[in-house]
C-alpha cells in the first residue's frame, strides 16, 4: 500500500471548493442592468412631452387589416362548400378566413373550435377591421366565423345554400348568437 502524500489530500478539497464558488457566483448575479443612481434629493427628469403622444411605430411585417379585408370582400359571391378551402372549389366559413389569413402571412388553424382559441378576446364594442368574429348556430359555443370589416358589418360563408357575403353584425341573427370575437394580429 501506497502512503497518501499531503497535497493529494488537500487537493482535491481546495479544486472543489474553487469550483463552487465560481457556481455561487455566477448564480448571485441579479442581470439587471448597473448604472449610476440619481443624487440623492434629486428630482427625477421629466418625460418628453412628445415621447408621450407620439405612437408607437407599426411592427415590421405585421399584416395590414385594411389590406386583409379588401382580400376578402374580393371573394364575395364564391359559393360555400363544406370543407371547403379555396376559391376554386368554395369556401366554408373557417376554410374562407384560413385562406384569408394565410394571403396575408399570418396563420391560423383550420376549424372554428380552434381558430376560437386564438388571439386574444375582443368586446363587441371594441370590434375592428380583421377580427374574428364567432357565432353558435348549429351546437353550443362557437360553431361559425366570419371576419369583421368593421364594427358594424363582417364577412363569412355563410351555409350550403349561400356565397361568400357581408351581413351586418348587428343582424337579429347574428346578434343573438355572437359567442365572441378574437384579435389575431
Amino acid at each position: 500500500m501506497q502512503p497518501i502524500g499531503l497535497f493529494s489530500v488537500v487537493r482535491r478539497p481546495i479544486l472543489l471548493g474553487l469550483i463552487l464558488l465560481v457556481m455561487a457566483s455566477g448564480c448571485a448575479s441579479t442581470g439587471g442592468t448597473v448604472g449610476p443612481l440619481p443624487f440623492p434629493g434629486a428630482t427625477p427628469p421629466l418625460a418628453s412631452p412628445i415621447s408621450a403622444v407620439t405612437p408607437a411605430p407599426p411592427v415590421p411585417g405585421a399584416p395590414n387589416a385594411d389590406a386583409l379585408v379588401e382580400t376578402a370582400l374580393s371573394l364575395r359571391g364564391i359559393p360555400y362548400v363544406f370543407g371547403g378551402v379555396d376559391p376554386q372549389t368554395g369556401f366554408d366559413c373557417s376554410g374562407l378566413v384560413q385562406f384569408v389569413f394565410a394571403r396575408h402571412s399570418v396563420e391560423v388553424p383550420r376549424t372554428v373550435g380552434a381558430q376560437f382559441r386564438i388571439g386574444l378576446p375582443v368586446t363587441l364594442a371594441d370590434l375592428r377591421a380583421a377580427d374574428l368574429v364567432f357565432f353558435s348556430t348549429t351546437g353550443p359555443g362557437p360553431t361559425h366565423v366570419g371576419i369583421a370589416l368593421n364594427r358594424d358589418q363582417f364577412i363569412h360563408a355563410p351555409n350550403s345554400n349561400g356565397v361568400v357575403r357581408v351581413e351586418p353584425v348587428d343582424n337579429p341573427y347574428w346578434h343573438a348568437r355572437f359567442v365572441g370575437a378574437r384579435r389575431v394580429f
